[in-house]
This record gives structure tokens, C-alpha cells and sequence, in this order.
């Protein structure tokens, strides 16, 4: 019986710890890429080099991705459903000559919605200051409690995204 009353109070702190635990999340990650901005607007607002760059998409071999809608144009449409990275979607909202907006949501594992957001800036010569920024709600109890552990790892994919992005771009082949 004691077992019972530690188990239940365990998970009261855990529902408890939740409630004070952030509300949502906020990454924001720059890089300066040697190419002009349409090419690198071009790389990003054309979905179909998405998994190319995007090194969560990487992360699952057993990925399933659909592609629809034109490129660069709103309502062009990346749906993914994987064992490791669930099921989603990032759809291009709008766009604009400095600007890309993305509505990401999960389906799988939980449902959550979050803003994907890029700007792009001329910066020196002939090259681009790319703003990745990512925000949206951490849904209670589970993905506030994961919330430090999501924030880590979305820095470093935010990282090795950018770094991918910044080689496709460069790379004179593409």
C-alpha cells in the first residue's frame, strides 16, 4: 500500500513540476552563407531539397515524405510519417524577397503546432544572414517536462541544418 501512495505522489510532483515548467519554446539560430539570397531562398522555400539540408528529416532511414503544391509559393507542402521523427508536416504560408514563414505541425507523437520562421539579408558580397527562428507551444504535461531536452536538441539541429544549408548552397554543383 506504501508503494501506492509513492507511485501516486510521484506522479502529482511530476504533473505539479509540469505546471511551472515553460509554456513554449523559442530557437533562433543565424549563419552567413557565401551565395546570393534567391539561391538560398530557393534551397529553402523549395521543399523538395528539404531532407537534403534538414538533418531531423536525416535522423530516420525509414522516413516516408510527400511533397505537393509548387515551390516557393504558399500552400507547397513536406509531409513526413516515421518511426523515429512521427508524423507531420511543414507548410510555406507565405514569402516574400527577404522573408519565408512555415507552419510546422506533429501529429505524432503528441500534437503540436509551431512557426517556422526565415529571414534573409544581404551581407557583404554576394552573400546571406540566414535567420532560422522556431516557436510554439510545449503542449502539458509531457512536452513541458521534455521541454530542456527538446530545447538542447533542436540548438544543435538548428546548428547542423544551418551548416548543411550553408554547404548545399555553396557548393557550385547545386
Amino acid at each position: 500500500m506504501i508503494f501506492v501512495y509513492i507511485f501516486a505522489g510521484l506522479i502529482l510532483l511530476l504533473l505539479l513540476l509540469a505546471a511551472f515548467m515553460p509554456r513554449g519554446f523559442n530557437i533562433e539560430k543565424t549563419i552567413v552563407i557565401a551565395a546570393p539570397v534567391e539561391k538560398v531562398m530557393d534551397h529553402v522555400g523549395d521543399l523538395n531539397f528539404y531532407s537534403q539540408w534538414n538533418p531531423w528529416q536525416q535522423s530516420d532511414p525509414s522516413v516516408k515524405n510527400t511533397i505537393t503544391g509548387t515551390p516557393k509559393t504558399p500552400g507547397h507542402r513536406y509531409g513526413w510519417e516515421g518511426k523515429k521523427v512521427g508524423v507531420g508536416s511543414l507548410t510555406l504560408l507565405s514569402a516574400d524577397s527577404k522573408h519565408i514563414h512555415f507552419q510546422l505541425e506533429f501529429l505524432k507523437p503528441w500534437k503540436s503546432n509551431a512557426k517556422d520562421n526565415w529571414l534573409f539579408e544581404p551581407w557583404g558580397t554576394n552573400e546571406t544572414k540566414v535567420t532560422w527562428q522556431n516557436s510554439g507551444e510545449l503542449p502539458w504535461p509531457i512536452a513541458r517536462l521534455m521541454g530542456p531536452l527538446l530545447n538542447k536538441n533542436l540548438n544543435i539541429q538548428f546548428e547542423r541544418g544551418l551548416n548543411n544549408l550553408k554547404k548545399m548552397c555553396e557548393d557550385a554543383s547545386t
